[in-house]
């Protein structure tokens, strides 16, 4: 089968790009303002990439047009269709799908999925759960929407009946406003936390939480599903109804319970001593991540002690926290956090690992996602920041004030309006020893390597 993957540089669709050049088929794709890791995976693979969505390509005649949910039937200004191709599809009536529901029915049918599902740590909890399942010979698949390190890549089909997938709530197509997620049907499936997000296409938390309530609604009589403890809205989720059995972990009276700090703790089962987890990660964010894996890998018989010694073997996903280089005393590090919340649990887990006398953070983001870039939670940006003794945000493009909602920082925040700009001010303010910590959803305007130069630059 020849399938023409529309959003091809995606994380998803990337990592389903990869899933089915591996399983035999012709692979081609466009996306429009490609950038690494998923461009550099895809060339790697020898997939041909397309730039843009002219129509064009229809020349090209695959099986099967597979449509990413960042194709719409939106307008330019002067009345022409943004996505060209997607017009030309329909006008010929050519068949087409969504990428979740390709994903469903030629790979994922008749496997064990694990799906991991959450506001925050998917791509992280999914990736330990892969790994935990690897170490334990299980030969697992998986895909994620991030590159895990231990891996290399975001996705692999996998020689055993396991498959571990990131579940995603959002969209899955202009033409399917079901959340992605819905699609998979796990066998095991985790929920690691729920809070409003996705601002453009939720109105409030209770419509993100009948989504997740579909989800459940999929899962077998036999299966399982792994539940955050802590989170209210996760328990209004399950309330709707369950017919699964339930594994809790993280509140203090969980089946699976933490004790020690985020770096090295015992795995209690039930009361029960059943192992222990020590590793280079730090932040309690991790060690909730952590459990849930444990939790999910526990229903396919794989022993908590087995588990919790392979994660001290992970070695994270990339941009989690990854360190992309030191000049001038100052390390710059690259994460994917976006959500106020994960920006807040993201530097709150920095500073515990530092310590009192760790050195300065400087927290350096853009608010690119939908919902931040719509505003919906500005008014939370300086609780998320408050962490960092320093601020430094890029504005631009966006439709609200930045400098208003961090206004309630005082010095402690700059704001920018394009990225020269905000790589001077990091460097003025920058000294030995500082941590800078780059945050955005995207490429961030090749921020990190613009830092690195100028921190390495004699000061002016």
């Amino acid at each position: 089968m020849h399938i023409h993957i529309l959003g091809i540089c995606g994380t998803f669709m990337g990592g389903l790009a990869a899933l089915a050049r591996e399983a035999g088929h012709v692979v081609t794709g466009c996306d429009a303002g490609v950038y690494p890791p998923m461009s550099d995976q895809l060339r790697a693979l020898g997939i041909e990439l397309v730039e843009g969505f002219g129509a064009d390509q229809m020349a090209i005649r695959p099986d099967v047009w597979v449509v990413g949910n960042v194709v719409s039937r939106a307008r330019l200004p002067d009345g022409s269709p943004k996505f060209p191709l997607m017009e030309a599809i329909l006008e010929a009536g050519a068949r087409y799908t969504s990428g979740p529901q390709w994903l469903a029915e030629h790979v994922l049918q008749g496997r064990h999925v694990l799906a991991v599902a959450g506001t925050h740590g998917k791509t992280t909890t999914t990736s330990m759960l892969a790994w935990i399942l690897e170490q334990a010979g299980r030969q697992p698949g998986f895909l994620v929407g991030g590159v895990p390190m231990n891996f290399g890549v975001s996705a692999r089909l996998g020689a055993g009946p396991a498959f571990v997938i990131e579940a995603d709530e959002y969209d899955t197509a202009f033409f399917d406003k079901r959340s992605k997620f819905v699609h998979y049907r796990p066998r095991t499936a985790v929920l690691n936390n729920l809070e409003f997000d996705h601002a453009d296409i939720f109105d409030d938390l209770a419509a993100i939480e009948r989504q997740f309530h579909h989800l459940v609604r999929t899962v077998p009589g036999t299966g399982r599903v792994v539940a955050n403890g802590l989170e209210e809205s996760l328990a209004r989720v399950l309330h709707q109804g369950c017919w699964s059995e339930v594994r809790s972990f993280g509140a203090a009276v969980s089946d699976f319970v933490a004790e020690g700090e985020p770096g090295a703790f015992d795995v209690r089962v039930a009361g029960q001593l059943a192992g222990r987890v020590q590793w280079e990660l730090g932040g309690v964010h991790n060690q909730l991540n952590a459990l849930a894996a444990i939790a999910a890998a526990d229903h396919l018989g794989v022993p908590v002690a087995q588990a919790a010694e392979a994660l001290a073997g992970f070695r994270n996903v990339r941009r989690r926290m990854e360190l992309r280089g030191t000049a001038g005393g100052v390390r710059v590090y690259d994460d994917f956090a976006h959500h106020p919340t994960a920006i807040r649990t993201t530097l709150d887990g920095l500073r515990r690992q530092l310590g009192a006398q760790g050195g300065r953070i400087l927290a350096v983001f853009e608010p690119r996602s939908n919902t931040m870039k719509l505003g919906a939670m500005k008014a939370q940006l300086p609780w998320s920041l408050e962490p960092a003794d320093l601020a430094f945000c890029h504005a631009g493009g966006l439709g609200w004030d930045a400098r208003g909602a961090l206004a309630p920082m005082g010095a402690r925040a700059q704001v920018a309006d394009d990225i020269q700009a905000l790589v001077r001010q990091v460097r003025a303010a920058a000294r030995p020893g500082d941590h800078v910590v780059c945050m955005s959803n995207g490429g961030f305007g090749g921020v990190h390597g613009l830092l690195l130069q100028a921190l390495a630059a004699p000061a002016a």
